[in-house]
């Protein structure tokens, strides 16, 4: 077990492989015998290239093979930050056999968040790309190899250009003989959302993260027949496992990636590709929903839109049957393990208006109060949780894992929740101090101390502004020193600062000083207050 991961007691990790839950498979000997079952089968299609299964296994050899050759074993750490092409998951299943560990970076984080992942986790190389959506990544990582001295290898899929940086392309050798990870290792380090400064990493097992995506299949109806299109980041929870590309490549069905979510990338690879099952998140569900009114693409393949990330409103999920012909899932969860999903048979109403039920039969779920007492059914409450795919801590976070796990290893989610009489979950909304814009949670804490690096800034408090698109976007409430800055300057202050762009302020506004609670820590609840007494109304009238 990689040191800093704590990990299940062993009285219940028995009881999950008695019951079936962890079966000792591998990611890698998973797709070894997938490959052996589906060989000629089409198992990734990108912008670039089709990929078989049998193809598939034999890269991820070759280039496993290589990468030992470059000093990397088990339990290495590697950054991976790829975008939705074929190598991510070459890459991925690389690692997975020789038990190297990758920790999964988004296409959109920069400087500040790809440093820190590398600093944090000791990595021993950060595979990154060339070029994506104009931006050049080449030059990001020449920043964190400056940065991160202990970083031995930087790897680039596409044209490493004059960078100095190896060629993915060119790692490889022939395969040998690995002794791979057992089940119970961590396979990967996932990011979490995040409610103070940057992520904490989230160590997932074989065992654990198999269990989630195999019963995620059986609920979602995944079968080899199954084509899933990844619009969405590859390495994001939701289209990983949910049940996700790994869940389509564990039945033999085919993924296919789309570079950007727009409906002009997607709605022509649904078409061409005739793709079954979707995922979103709310805001781009509407996106799709509003272009899918007027296309002249036929969209009559697709059989199931998730749409999870963030609460999916009533509104917007009643037009998903009219509109695609399409059944609506919505799914709710967490990186950290729980998720629920509403069922494909389940009543229509049951879909629009709650978030479904969770997966496993031994997934416990608390709802609590203030003082982590029982509310009473039907009960609004702090979600507590444990189970056979949820965390028991986080990587190297031993003072954070006492807030954020009870002693007897319930997670804190941070979802104030409610169930139905059914046995329905419904998010009501968050208790952490963090914003889910659009689906993607933004740590008010790591932007406030970009903001606190300005000379003209005395103090800052960010929080989030109801959207009816977004869901919510921030706004950062200032306390100049003297003089206050133009927002704007401050806004490209941040940006300049390396932060990825759904982190920067969407709106800033100066104020005196801030509202104190009675032991003089700022209130972000006043402040949220004034932003619906005073914002949502000026907003409203322009």
């Amino acid at each position: 077990m990689l040191p800093g991961c704590p990990t299940w007691p062993e009285e219940a990790a028995a009881r999950y492989r008695e019951a079936g839950y962890w079966r000792g498979e591998t990611f890698g000997a998973m797709l070894r015998a997938r490959a052996a079952e589906h060989g000629e089968r089409t198992a990734i299609v990108d912008a670039a290239r089709s990929v078989t299964y049998a193809e598939l296994d034999a890269r991820a050899d070759r280039l496993a093979a290589g990468l030992r050759e470059l000093g990397i074993g088990a339990q290495d750490r590697v950054v991976v930050q790829l975008p939705n092409i074929a190598e991510f998951f070459e890459v991925c299943f690389a690692l997975f056999r020789i038990g190297a560990v990758p920790v999964f970076a988004l296409p959109s984080h920069r400087l500040t968040e790809v440093a820190y992942f590398c600093e944090f986790s000791a990595a021993a190389a950060y595979i990154t790309c060339d070029v994506e959506a104009g931006f050049d990544h080449r030059a990001l990582a020449a920043e964190v190899a400056a940065k991160v001295p202990g970083l031995r290898h930087v790897l680039i899929a596409g044209d490493p250009g004059e960078s100095g940086f190896r060629p993915l392309s060119g790692i490889g050798a022939d395969s040998s003989d690995v002794d791979g990870p057992g089940p119970g290792d961590i396979a990967f380090l996932q990011l979490s959302g995040g409610s103070t400064g940057v992520p904490k990493l989230i160590p997932r097992t074989h065992d654990d993260y198999a269990y989630s995506f195999r019963a995620s299949n059986e609920i979602c109806g995944v079968t080899a027949e199954t084509v899933y299109l990844v619009a969405l980041p590859a390495a994001h929870n939701f289209p990983m496992s949910s049940p996700g590309a790994f869940g389509v490549l564990q039945a033999g069905g085919r993924i296919v990636l789309a570079r950007r979510p727009s409906p002009d990338e997607v709605f022509p690879l649904i078409e061409r590709e005739r793709v079954t099952l979707l995922a979103a998140v709310p805001p781009l569900a509407l996106v799709w929903l509003d272009a899918a009114a007027n296309t002249e693409h036929d969209l009559s393949s697709l059989e199931v839109l998730q749409v999870g990330g963030a609460k999916c409103s009533e509104e917007v999920a009643r037009r998903v049957r009219p509109v695609l012909g399409a059944t609506l899932q919505q799914v709710f969860g967490m990186a950290e393990g729980l998720v629920n999903y509403t069922r494909l048979d389940d009543p229509e109403d049951v879909i629009v208006s709650t978030q479904g039920r969770p997966i496993s039969p031994d997934d416990e779920v608390l709802v609590v109060d203030d003082a982590d007492e029982p509310v009473a059914p039907g009960g609004t409450g702090h979600l507590l949780t444990r189970g056979p795919y949820t965390i028991r801590g986080y990587y190297r976070a031993e003072e954070h894992n006492a807030k954020a796990f009870t002693p007897e290893g319930f997670y804190r989610t941070g979802d104030v929740v409610r169930f139905t009489a059914e046995g329905n979950i419904v998010v009501e909304g968050r208790a952490k101090d963090q914003i889910n814009r659009g689906g993607e949670k933004v740590a008010a804490e790591e932007v406030e101390n970009h903001l606190l690096a300005h000379p003209a800034v005395h103090d800052a408090a960010v929080v989030s502004m109801p959207d009816d698109y977004l869901g919510e976007r921030t706004c950062a409430f200032v306390v100049a020193r003297g003089t206050p800055p133009k927002p704007r300057e401050l806004i490209k202050f941040v940006r300049e600062r390396g932060l990825a762009g759904y982190k920067v302020p969407d709106r800033v506004e100066f104020v005196d000083r801030f509202p104190q609670t009675g032991v003089g820590k700022v209130s972000k609840r006043d402040l949220r207050e004034a932003v619906q007494r005073e914002l949502v109304p000026e907003l409203e009238r322009r």
